[in-house]
């Protein structure tokens, strides 16, 4: 089992002639473009509101859950 493995590591992976209907990529030129249609990460304004709600949610949950366990804040 492992022989095979030894012999196919000895030989190429790749194939010897290359072949005519490969061409490598031609690098694009960089364009600088503008933000349009007011968008930005590639959401909506509603998309961006519901994140930052979340995020914010996510802040004071995280931050009192953190006060409950140091024992700066107790539920009674």
């Amino acid at each position: 089992m492992f022989d095979n493995l030894r012999d196919s590591a000895e030989s190429s992976f790749y194939e010897e002639e290359p072949s005519d209907s490969y061409q490598e990529p031609k690098p694009k030129k960089a364009v600088a473009r503008r933000r349009s249609n007011g968008q930005f990460l590639g959401m909506t304004a509603q998309q961006r509101f519901m994140i930052s709600l979340m995020l914010m949610f996510t802040v004071c949950l995280v931050g009192t859950l953190a006060m409950i366990v140091l024992g700066k804040m107790s539920l009674f």
